[in-house]
Formats: structure tokens, sequence, C-alpha cells
């Protein structure tokens, strides 16, 4: 096994730090290495301590070279958080080749074209997502390469986000001995590997809930289209069952993952367990009822709060539903309450990876997800003209264009 067929993500996530390995093999892609610790540093999904964030990293990948028994140098790392934001944008070149065929570097400049657009100081461009190309008046083209034009135009999608938030994440993962191949935007990548063709194209809302905050994405024609982050997650309903059984937070959230239930009608009276009570070294003892009591209002609440920002974002009702993922998700009887609270459909995705298959890998495997299209669409790509560049391999970076650049040019700024 080389290293060149390597490629590994890192979600660091409120409750969670996890790396995961994925090879690429014959042209298929497996995972087959998964590191998890647990996060300290981090609160509702943003960086508030650098040294224990760098330590929970370390233990991270430090648990995935265990596994697979490879040293791990470069990770894609994705980045989420209510500092994110999109805004449209359209860059337009003429075709370069004396053949009129347009290559990866005409789609590499007028991606770069897109992105020359005003933006705040305290703001930096983290992707660019096309939305369409257009190629001599043609629209609807999602991949014009080995077309024939003149004249090439892109409508595209700039996601931006907070140079502090950016820096912070990138220090973190530097000061942990890794290089920083790319940032990926988790959502974007979650949305590649959990949503359908169809679900992205008619319309449908992403909803990520983690421990510390909750991120909605909303896609329609093939794309992402609004995106928004909640304070509010998974830690509730831990903090919740440690108010109302009187015990510590660590017994209320071990409590929680083996008993939980979100839905009163689904909770067993004769499912018991003993927490000890704070203030007391008695242990008393509980139902599962007792435990979704406590839960079900604020699993209610929640989703309640999702529907309401779905709406403020002006996507009440899309036809693909809505797609659940996240940690928090697993809990028993939260899909029940989903379903009601939305009035909509609502479905859990689940990667489907051996060693991965829980809500709460679907960021990590979709960073990897998001990688190999973007490698695979590049490979598959016409090899022709001496002026084409080579396609990028997996430890080459794909995606944007001048990423590591800018953010070259971002640390000079800050140090």
């Amino acid at each position: 096994m080389s290293n060149n067929d390597i490629i590994v993500s890192l979600d660091i996530g409120t409750s969670k730090v996890r790396a995961i390995i994925g090879e690429i093999s014959n042209g298929t892609f497996n995972i087959i290495g998964v590191g998890s610790a647990d996060s300290e540093g981090i609160r509702k999904g943003a960086i508030v301590d650098i040294d224990q964030t760098v330590l929970s990293i370390r233990n991270a990948v430090d648990h995935a070279e265990r596994m697979v028994g490879i040293q791990i140098s470069e990770v894609y790392v994705g980045i989420s958080g209510n500092h994110i934001g999109l805004q449209t944008s359209h860059g337009v070149v003429a075709v370069q080749n004396e053949d009129r065929e347009i290559g990866e570097d005409d789609i590499d400049r007028v991606l770069k074209a897109a992105e020359v657009i005003a933006l705040p100081p305290e703001r930096e461009i983290i992707d660019v997502v096309a939305k369409q190309y257009v190629v001599d008046g043609l629209e609807g083209i999602q991949d014009p390469r080995g077309m024939i034009g003149v004249r090439l135009e892109v409508e595209a999608t700039i996601i931006t986000g907070s140079k502090t938030a950016i820096h912070n994440l990138l220090r973190c993962v530097e000061k942990s001995g890794l290089k920083v191949r790319d940032l990926v935007l988790l959502s974007l990548g979650a949305g590649q590997l959990a949503l359908s063709k169809d679900e992205k194209t008619m319309g449908s809302v992403l909803v990520d809930i983690g421990a510390g905050s909750t991120t909605i994405a909303v896609f329609e024609s093939g794309t992402i289209v609004a995106t928004s982050t909640l304070p509010i997650g998974g830690e509730f309903i831990t903090n919740d069952i440690a108010y109302g059984l009187r015990t510590l937070t660590d017994q209320a959230e071990k409590v929680k993952l083996k008993y939980g239930c979100a839905s009163m009608e689904d909770a067993a009276a004769d499912v018991t367990f003993k927490v000890t009570r704070i203030g007391s070294n008695v242990d008393k003892e509980f139902t599962q009822e007792d435990l979704s009591a406590i839960a079900e209002p604020r699993v209610q609440e929640i989703f309640q709060m999702i529907g309401e920002e779905v709406k403020r974002l002006g996507y009440n009702e899309q036809p693909g539903g809505y797609i659940l993922t996240g940690g928090t998700v697993s809990m028993p009887g939260l899909l029940k309450i989903a379903q009601q609270e939305l009035a909509a459909s609502v479905r859990i995705a689940v990667p489907d990876y051996i060693g991965v298959r829980d809500p709460g890998f679907t960021g990590g495997v979709g960073i990897l997800y998001k990688v190999i299209k973007n490698i695979r669409i590049r490979n598959a790509s016409p090899k022709k003209s001496a002026n084409r560049p080579k396609p990028a391999g997996p430890q080459e970076t794909v995606g944007k264009t001048g990423v590591m650049e800018r953010l070259k040019k971002l640390f000079s700024e800050f140090i």
C-alpha cells in the first residue's frame, strides 16, 4: 500500500474528533481505518481551547494510524459553523485551446474568475461550487469538459467563512503535526454522500444534529443554496437528563446512550437503570419512561426550531423532505418525533461502508466522498492537448483553485 492511494478526512466536532482513512484501489473506494477521540476544547461547534483541541486531534489520528499501520501526514479538514456564508457569483472566460475544446485549465480559470467578488476584510473564500456552466449561451451544463465552444461561463456559489474561525481551525490541525490538504464544507460533503440525485435536484433539507450544534443545509437544483447553524444539539438533552435525574453529566450521557428514547410512546416501563445522585452515595433507580419524559420535550423543541429556521431561510416545503444525520439522530424514537414536528417526509442517512455505519460518521465520510468525486471527474476528462494540465491525483489539491495560496496568505496576515 503506497501513501498515494490514501486520503484522510478529519471531522472536529463538539463531542468527538473523527479521523477516517480511505483507500482508492483499482478505481474503487474503501474505508480502511477509523480513529475517534473525545473532543476537548470545542463548545457548540467552535474552538475555545487550542491546546485541548490539538490533543484531541492527535488522539483520533493516533487511533486511526494504529488501526491501519501507516503514518498520516496530510488531511482534508471539515469546516462548519454559524460563520459560514453563501453568495452567488458569475465567471466568464474565453476557451484557450486552438481546437476550442474545453479542458481542465478552462474550468480552473472560469472558477477563478467567479472568485473575484467583493468580500469584507474579515471573511475568506473556502470553496467555489459550480451550479451550472454555460457554453456559448447553452445553459444547464454540469460538466463541460471535452465540449467545443468559444465562451465558457459559470454560475457558482461562493462559500465563505470567518478568517478567525478558519485560522484557528488550521492552527489546531497544523500544531497536531498534520498538513491541511484542503478545507471542505461539512454539509456539502455530507450532502454529496447522503442525498440522492433527485433529492438534490427537487429540493431537500439536510439536518446534521451534533452534540453542540445543528447544521441545516438546503439543496436545490443539484447544489447547496442555503445553510444555517443553530446552537442546540444532543448536549442539551444530556444536560436535561443530568438536571432531571440530579446526576453528573458524564453519567447522564452514558444513560442517554444506553437507555435513551425520544418518544414516550416507545419507552418501556420495565427497562430500569440506576444512577448516583449528586450529593449522595446512594443509587436511585429510574425507568426508560422517566428518561423519555425528560428527553421528549427537548427533542420536540429542537425540531420546532429546525422547522422555524427553514421557514426563515425561505424554503418551507421541500419535495425531498428532511434527511437527518449526526450522532444525536441515533436515539430511538427521534425519527417519529421529527416526522410529527416537521409534518414532512423524514429519513435518517447512514454511510454504507463497513466500520462507519453510524449517522455520526456522515460528515467525515462525506469529506472523502466529495474529494473522490472531484478526482474521478478530473481523471475522466479527455487527455489529448499538451496545454491540458495533468489530472489531479489523490495527494494533489483538488476542488477549488489556489486554496492553499489563499490560506498561506491568510496565515501571513495573522502571524
